[in-house]
């Protein structure tokens, strides 16, 4: 009896969330749809200008979309070496003494709210840009980047760990047995084998970087242009829902195209988690770990 009352539990737990997520896409696209209607879609997505409090509104998230892609872009560069870099250290170089005062730091990092980072980034960050590119302000594109990056450390890294730790020991083993030394084996042997997984840490941390709200908007700028250097304001999707959802009126064209704005995120996020998805399973078929 006990066991049939928990198995009942968990399996309401398990399928509240798909009820969430249903609910969540309803929701996206009944306020989201009606936009289409009166832009266009193509005209949407398309647009080169985003003022949807002038007369006549402009409703073109081009320059949001652009500026997700280069302040993500930019995280990416600055996560992946030091995600997989710490990952590598950690699984491969470093003593259990070491690792047990390494791993906990790095993942405090995952601990601090996003925004104690946008103040790190308006106070440290920020007059360290405009001083060194003679910049008239330090909140840019380049400036999210850097901050973002370093919040996807810890996805990065835990992930690419992982990853390593699948490697069967076998590998290694043979790798040494034909003269290999320990940089050759964690370079061609190694990194290769465990390429998938660290694939998956990458997507995943992309994923965290795109749909990141606070820091964004506290250091990107909130330039709604089209960007063409990193050194740019910018205000990418997340930044833009966050600043202006407060201030659209009900029900008004430009409620409708800020839910417009989440639908088109969350495809795109949804997109890097089933990249992810894909990419993992594929990782555990190659070494046997599964069926």
């Amino acid at each position: 009896m006990k066991e049939r009352i928990y198995k009942t539990i968990f399996a309401i737990l398990a399928f509240s969330s798909l009820v969430f997520l249903v609910g969540i896409v309803i929701i996206l696209f009944k306020e989201g749809l009606p936009i289409f209607k009166k832009v266009g879609f193509f005209s949407f997505l398309f647009g080169r200008a985003w003022y949807p409090t002038h007369s006549p509104p402009e409703f073109g998230i081009l320059p949001l979309i652009l500026a997700s892609a280069w302040v993500t872009v930019g995280a990416v560069l600055v996560c992946v070496p030091l995600g997989v870099g710490s990952a590598l250290c950690l699984h491969e170089l470093v003593s259990e003494r070491q690792r047990a005062v390494l791993k906990p730091v790095i993942e405090i990092l995952a601990s601090i709210p996003s925004v104690v980072y946008g103040f790190f980034g308006m106070m440290i960050v920020t007059p360290f840009l405009q001083k060194v590119f003679h910049l008239p302000t330090g909140l840019c594109a380049f400036n999210a980047s850097l901050v973002l990056g370093v919040m996807a450390v810890p996805t990065v890294c835990s992930l690419s760990e992982d990853a390593l730790s699948f490697v069967p020991k076998s590998f290694r083993e043979a790798s040494y047995a034909v003269g290999a030394d320990r940089w050759q084996t964690l370079t061609r042997v190694v990194l290769p084998a465990a390429g998938s997984g660290i694939s998956t840490a990458i997507i995943l941390g992309m994923s965290r970087a795109i749909g990141e709200t606070m820091t964004v908007l506290m250091v990107a700028g909130g330039a709604a242009v089209i960007p063409h250097s990193f050194l740019e304001p910018v205000r990418p999707m997340t930044a833009a829902i966050a600043a202006e959802m407060g201030e659209a009126p009900m029900a008004s064209d430009h409620y409708h195209a800020l839910f417009a704005i989440a639908l088109v995120l969350f495809f795109i996020t949804f997109s890097f988690n089933i990249m992810a998805e894909f990419v993992s399973r594929r990782f555990r078929i190659k070494l046997g770990l599964s069926g």
